[in-house]
């Protein structure tokens, strides 16, 4: 007699109840805070990086020496930009729970080597390294995140696997710059490698085993960039947004030489700046739920003109940069869900590539964001100029989005006229029978 073996069951360990749940979204959270802060950490810290790889410059150019360092941001961007779609597709047969472990490890390895490396080539280099799992690990969180939730939170579960990347803003950030002024920034990153070794081991001990998919190919996933609606919204995102990257960037030397406040104010911009953005993210979860297209038509002018108010006080005080920046920041993160599951919903059955598409479209803001904000400083038109670049590429954001909109609505339009013509042509086509025949 020949014995077929079985899977053994799951332990009940694995069961999803209440309180695993929580500890799995907070697990996913976890790997976000660290992904915020050492993205964001990077435009605090841009000054005493610039000092301690770029000295000759520094001494000589200060203006330049800063547009130069700039180039470490716009590294980690590029990482995000080439990380996220190819590890989406060479993801596809993969569980998604392996996955984000994986990428969680990856992102110890480079935020590691960020910390360690001697020169400036090098750490661009590993600020790439860095960001290459960025995108793809905010993806499988989403994804994993609405999954945990349940059906019909798409839009929260978003919010949810952001949230880590916005507390990270509102706490992490401030205290990690304060941490790297007083201590030099290599900590910080060595810091957040820590921060990146513990949530594997939380994702590890939380987060339920989801199979991989079957049937699925890398071909199927390419399926998505064929559409056109698809690259469009990565466009609005890429440009929309950049404007925000620009801005915050350079915050360090706006806070210092515009505001004119002393470097210890610069946590505290950052903290304004963190707690827009977490506000926002959860408002934007929500409003993305009740309605995508209110979010974004609504989303987008109030951050313009935040943006506007932004240039206007800058200058005058601390105190109305704080309150400007998280205004900005507050409205800017509220249309962040709404864009990830537009993208997700344009991919279809590819919605792994979608949401990894996404960050890597901000990413692309990311860095067209740096490069435009260090080019206008290095040009000589100081440190107000990048807030006027954001205005001027949130504008152009808007108008994508409206001109988008139109566009769909006018199809939708015709898609419904086009098959009520051809349903009234069948209608009259079959002859009418007498009632009672």
């Amino acid at each position: 007699m020949t014995l077929t073996p079985t899977r053994a069951p799951r332990p009940a360990s694995t069961e999803l109840t209440p309180a695993r749940r929580r500890l799995a979204l907070l697990a996913i959270a976890l790997g976000g805070f660290g992904i915020g802060g050492s993205e964001f950490v990077s435009m605090g810290l841009l000054p005493g990086i610039a000092h301690g790889l770029l000295p000759e410059m520094m001494a000589a150019d200060p203006e330049g020496g800063i547009a130069r360092a700039g180039i470490a941001i716009t590294a980690y961007a590029l990482g995000v930009v080439v990380g996220a779609p190819a590890l989406a597709l060479l993801s596809v047969r993969w569980s998604r729970t392996t996955m984000i472990m994986l990428l969680a490890i990856a992102l110890a390895v480079g935020t590691l080597l960020s910390g360690v490396m001697p020169t400036f080539e090098l750490t661009v280099l590993a600020r790439f390294v860095a960001g290459i799992p960025h995108g793809a690990y905010f993806g499988v969180a989403s994804l994993l995140a609405a999954s945990l939730m349940g059906p019909g939170s798409q839009g929260k579960g978003t919010a949810l696997a952001l949230s880590g990347l916005t507390v990270a803003n509102l706490i992490g950030v401030p205290i990690l710059t304060a941490v790297g002024q007083a201590a030099g920034w290599r900590v910080v990153y060595l810091l957040l490698a820590g921060v990146f070794v513990a949530t594997f081991a939380a994702l590890y001990l939380t987060v339920p085993h989801q199979e991989k998919a079957i049937g699925r190919r890398m071909v199927d996933e390419l399926v998505a960039l064929k559409r056109l609606q698809l690259w469009i919204v990565i466009g609005i995102a890429a440009v929309g947004f950049s404007g925000a990257f620009a801005v915050f960037s350079y915050v360090a030397d706006i806070t210092t030489q515009v505001t004119g406040a002393p470097e210890s104010a610069v946590p505290w911009v950052l903290a304004a700046a963190g707690l827009g953005m977490t506000i926002g993210n959860v408002v934007g979860g929500v409003t993305t739920d009740r309605s995508l297209r209110g979010t974004l038509l609504i989303g987008f002018p109030l951050y313009i003109t935040a943006l506007v108010v932004l240039f206007a006080v800058a200058h005058t005080s601390l105190t109305a940069l704080i309150i400007a920046f998280f205004a900005a920041n507050l409205v800017n993160s509220s249309l962040s869900p709404a864009m990830q599951t537009w993208m997700i919903r344009i991919a279809h059955r590819s919605e792994l590539l979608g949401a990894s598409m996404n960050q890597a479209a901000f990413n692309v803001a990311n860095a067209l964001g740096a490069t435009l904000g260090g080019a206008v400083i290095a040009a000589g038109f100081g440190y107000e100029a990048p807030m006027v670049v954001a205005i001027v590429l949130a504008s152009t954001g808007f108008a994508m989005v409206v001109t988008t909109l139109i566009a769909l609505k006018v199809r939708s339009r015709r898609t419904l006229q086009v098959l009520s013509e051809h349903e009234e042509t069948i209608t009259g086509s079959i002859p009418v029978v007498p009632a009672g025949v």
